[in-house]
């Protein structure tokens, strides 16, 4: 009797093992202090921003502003494929999209980035609740301004990204992922009122492209622990 509850816990391990495990709000962050106007392939940043694709399935769709002329301003309204239909967006705020670097801010690619005015924030309205949203920021906190990021909706969230006192001309990658909550805005604020940043290559996923859980067991896994509990049943009874 004994052999059979053994049995019938390490397949009740098993089979719990096999259900996916669930991450809940996960971040991504990285910081290069002086990558000269360029994206390390192998710096801070850039490991941050692949960890946080590698989050995500195949499909979600990243804003590069390359579509917009230079001096476009707010509003600004975008688009993301998600996993059921396009998710559209609208960037409101005090941003302009420029094609040159100016002030340590550039784009981290193509020509086109956000730029922000000095002490400006903006505000993103999703048109359906996002779960993941990245992106890379060029020169932020050189005149001490820390990036206080708010998500709202289902969980509401306040992230103080603590980027004062960085280089003139650095590049940050933030990011976030949320298998239980989903956000229908996210809102940009700069704390100082001296100091301008550039954002650029903006990705974003919904529920349905989130895949930062744990895979599941293939099927024979649990086929085997199905012989180990007849094998020890059977040695039970003989």
């Amino acid at each position: 009797m004994k052999r059979v509850i053994l049995g019938i816990a390490f397949l009740t391990l098993l089979v719990g093992a096999s259900m996916p495990a669930q991450a809940g709000f996960m971040t991504f962050f990285g910081i290069d202090n002086s990558p000269g106007g360029t994206v390390p392939a192998g710096g801070l940043a850039n490991t941050a921003r692949n960890n946080f694709l590698s989050n995500l399935s195949g499909g979600v769709g990243t804003e590069d502003f390359e579509s917009f002329a230079n001096g476009t301003p707010t509003p600004i309204n975008l688009s993301f494929p998600g996993s059921s239909g396009a998710i559209t967006a609208t960037l409101t705020g005090s941003a302009q999209v420029r094609n040159l670097p100016v002030g340590g801010r550039y784009a981290t690619s193509g020509n086109n980035y956000l730029d922000t005015s000095t002490g400006g924030g903006f505000t993103i309205e999703f048109s359906s609740a996002i779960s993941a949203f990245g992106f890379f920021g060029t020169d932020i906190g050189d005149i001490g301004g820390n990036l206080v990021l708010g998500l709202t909706n289902g969980d509401n969230k306040i992230i103080n990204l603590n980027t004062g006192g960085r280089p003139n001309g650095s590049l940050m990658f933030w990011g976030f992922t949320d298998d239980m909550n989903a956000y229908d805005r996210i809102t940009f604020t700069n704390t100082s009122t001296g100091d301008a940043f550039g954002f650029d290559d903006m990705t974003v996923g919904d529920a349905g492209q989130v895949t930062g859980v744990v895979p599941e067991p293939g099927s024979m896994t649990i086929f085997a622990a199905l012989g180990c509990f007849g094998l020890i049943a059977r040695r039970r009874r003989s």
